[in-house]
């Protein structure tokens, strides 16, 4: 395992299926069927691909649409219960794996609840939420005391994709969806979705409430890192923020990091380092939607320095999410 030079390399969105999820959801979940077998292996699949590859660690998270899909009556038992699963196979590989907990997010104070059991009792680094909950955006304030409990424990929220709204597949994507799948998820409507949420957090005032919140965007931010003077400039400085009117670039910059999930691309990397520092970026591969080794080869050719290098691979994540390894 590791680099060729021997760096460490940890990758922190890396998803699996748990089968009680996959039953709520009619076994919706997941994708075609050699994804949703490699979703659903916590095991042998796993640790051979990530051998293979030179992945030392995968923090999981579990696939969309995780502990979302409980109702308010069903949840605390069900989340509880698959974040419990996951917990119990860490412990099989403790040196291998770390979890983000799915939350219950059509119950937010529950969520919020469940949060901190399963870092504090779980050891959980964070949680992962996925895309819309009950067609609204995570930054509406009836989310907020997930977001208060995170900055309470100081671990981050993932704001992961999910699918787009169906009135919005209505009327942007409806023409090519049938010949073109991916024009729903990873080829654009993902993107287009979680870039809106992570502009819509910014412009909420929830980091004006929570000055200490983290959360983590992947895909190399979605996009928002290219598309951040633009940004920055139309808006203006007119977005309230611990006592001033503050530009969206200021905000973004102190709150967000973002994961090479499924974007190795050293444009992309270089970019986002311009915009951000190599302090804000973390190694993520996207398994298995993506695979493992086209991104531990990218590493071999990394266009950027030794020290910002490790940072990406392990030094980050161990700092933001407190990992001992």
């Amino acid at each position: 395992m590791t680099t060729k030079e021997g760096s460490q390399v940890i990758a922190i969105e890396e998803h699996y299926l748990d089968a009680d999820v996959d039953a709520k959801v009619n076994k919706m979940a997941g994708g075609g069927e050699e994804t949703r077998k490699r979703l659903l292996d916590l095991g042998d699949i796993r640790v051979k691909e990530m051998d293979a590859a030179g992945i030392d660690i995968q923090v999981l998270s579990h696939c969309p649409p995780g502990a979302q899909a409980f109702d308010p009556d069903e949840a605390e038992v069900r989340a509880a219960g698959v974040n419990n699963r996951l917990y119990d196979f860490i412990q099989t590989k403790p040196d291998r794996f770390g979890g983000f907990a799915t939350l219950p997010t059509r119950a937010p104070e529950l969520a919020a609840d469940e949060l901190e059991r399963c870092h504090k009792e779980l050891g959980f680094h964070g949680a992962i939420v996925h895309g819309l909950t009950e067609g609204e955006f995570i930054d509406m304030p009836r989310f907020w005391p997930i977001f208060e409990r995170a900055q309470a424990l100081d671990i981050p929220i993932y704001i992961h994709p999910g699918r787009p709204h169906p009135a919005v597949i209505d009327a942007y994507y409806k023409d090519y969806a049938e010949k073109y799948r991916s024009i729903l998820s990873a080829g654009w409507g993902f993107t287009v979705e979680t870039a809106t949420a992570g502009l819509r957090m910014v412009l909420s005032g929830v980091f004006d409430k929570y000055p200490d919140l983290k959360v983590i965007l992947g895909h190399m931010g979605e996009g928002l890192p290219f598309l951040m003077w633009r940004i920055n400039h139309s808006f203006g400085d007119i977005i309230p923020y611990q006592g001033k009117d503050r530009g969206f670039r200021e905000i973004f910059t102190n709150h967000f990091h973002i994961t090479t999930s499924g974007n190795f691309s050293d444009s992309a990397l270089l970019c986002s380092m311009m915009e951000m520092g190599s302090d804000r970026i973390i190694y993520s591969v996207d398994w298995p939607y993506v695979e493992n080794q086209p991104g531990t080869d990218w590493l071999e050719t990394m266009a950027v320095s030794p020290e910002d290098k490790q940072k990406i691979l392990n030094g980050n994540a161990k700092k933001l999410l407190k990992m001992d390894c």
